[in-house]
């Protein structure tokens, strides 16, 4: 079986702390795939926030994803504190890739419990229709 595997920038423009709460664990015991997903949305929007952002105004324009991809690497338990770290890459005309590293510190060390990317396409809700990414937003991350 053909398996994700994703290369990671080598630098990211930001770092979050997420705590894992109980409703983010799935029958198994450990975070489902749901959570896993709705744990880098809350990462995506603490990171535009940071920079004075919204998903539904950067810098005029929407945002929508277009694509996910995500490397499980290890299980997430409830108390768990995962450190995300953001940055978003890879620039088009219409649209850009956010990547994110879930770390855990283990015995003094970082393990790395997942990555992921998503595909952000800007967008006009009011028109419903795809959208150039700001030049502005581009320059604060080249």
């Amino acid at each position: 079986m053909e398996r994700i595997k994703l290369n990671l920038p080598e630098t990211f423009s930001f770092t979050t702390s997420i705590s894992i709460r109980i409703t983010d664990l799935n029958y198994g015991g450990h975070v489902g795939n749901d959570s896993f997903l709705s744990i880098i949305h809350e990462a995506r929007m603490q990171f535009l926030k940071h920079y004075g952002y919204s998903e539904l105004n950067v810098e005029g324009a929407g945002l929508i994803m277009a694509d996910v991809a995500i490397e499980y690497k290890k299980e997430l338990n409830y108390g768990d504190v995962v450190s995300v770290s953001v940055t978003a890459t890879n620039f088009d005309k219409l649209g850009f890739d956010i990547f994110y590293l879930l770390e855990l510190n283990e015995e003094e060390k970082k393990v790395i419990a997942g990555k992921a990317k998503t595909g952000m396409m800007c967008y006009d809700y009011n028109l419903k229709k795809r959208m150039p990414v700001p030049l502005n937003f581009i320059s604060k991350f080249q």
